[in-house]
């Protein structure tokens, strides 16, 4: 099978449009016109329906979309794995993971990375849902359970627990409970437990509201439980990594807390070379190191 065609039908699929296409590819709509009929013609089959506002993929090109997306994605991986082998670090790093995580944790830790390496380039996708790494839709992950995968590199990088935070103004205002059963009179800041988010949070989360509250406020990631929590609003269930970047937090009945949720670093088996990967790999690894250092010191300080 003409691989040029391949090349020219992907583009049309992806773009929906010829024009589209055409300009992505530098070539004439009519070259691509010729093009799609060849192929369709090779094949024997029907590729797109066309109607006024576009193509769409009928059953067997969904088919060849499917296959030409899979190599492309292959190809990608092949080009990034060249790149890799020159000395210089450079080019797209596709990371992807939570909300919370990547917008708390992550990138506030990454102009130490760019200082080191200013032509990488990060595309961060922050999501709850678990993006397919063997099929190349993120470079590496750092997940907040173990993957499944048989055909993925892990590490596993740390614990959490989901504890209860406020601000130290509106326990002024409000009182610092002693006990759940004074939770009655204050207002918990929670993800909803039908939200996407670790299981130990949304256990935590239904364990709390078997209490009686005061008042709730449900936000569907942590980044709108902590602007809650910093504005003064309640008592937030946050992560606890959050204490060492946020150190005005008040953690609050401290025997109060989830189970321990494993983070884990994951990339594809293929990617096992790749430079950016090893860079990136290697400065979570140290941010992650610096902060059980710091834990751990903080820990030891409230001992005594």
């Amino acid at each position: 099978m003409d691989w040029d065609k391949l090349r020219i039908f992907h583009a049309v699929a992806d773009a929906g449009s010829l024009t589209h296409a055409g300009d992505a590819l530098h070539l004439s709509q009519s070259a691509v016109s010729r093009q799609i009929r060849a192929l369709e013609e090779s094949l024997n089959t029907t590729l797109f329906h066309r109607h006024a506002r576009g193509l769409i993929l009928t059953e067997q090109g969904e088919l060849l979309f499917d296959a030409t997306r899979s190599m492309t994605k292959r190809l990608d991986a092949a080009a990034a794995r060249i790149r890799d082998s020159e000395e210089e670090v450079f080019g797209e790093l596709r990371v992807t993971t939570t909300i919370g995580f990547g917008s708390l944790w992550l990138a506030p830790r990454l102009p130490q990375l760019y200082a080191k390496y200013p032509h990488l380039k990060i595309d961060l996708m922050l999501e709850e849902r678990l993006l397919d790494l063997p099929m190349r839709e993120a470079d590496v992950a750092i997940r907040m359970k173990e993957p499944s995968q048989a055909d993925l590199i892990r590490r596993r990088l740390m614990t959490i627990n989901m504890r209860l935070y406020a601000s130290p103004r509106y326990l002024a205002a409000n009182g610092t409970p002693e006990s759940l059963d004074d939770m009655g009179t204050h207002r918990l800041i929670s993800q909803n437990t039908q939200s996407a988010q670790v299981s130990a949070g949304a256990t935590l989360v239904r364990e709390l509201m078997s209490h009686e509250i005061g008042s709730f406020l449900t936000v569907n990631n942590y980044f709108g439980v902590l602007q809650g929590v910093i504005h003064d609003l309640g008592i937030g269930v946050l992560p606890d990594y959050l204490a060492q970047d946020f150190p005005e937090l008040v953690h609050v009945l401290p025997d109060v807390e989830s189970n321990e949720v494993p983070v884990f670093l994951a990339y594809p088996e293929e990617l096992r070379q790749s430079k950016r990967i090893e860079v990136f790999r290697d400065f979570v690894t140290e941010e992650v190191i610096a902060y059980r250092r710091r834990k751990r010191d903080s820990a030891e300080a409230d001992a005594q």
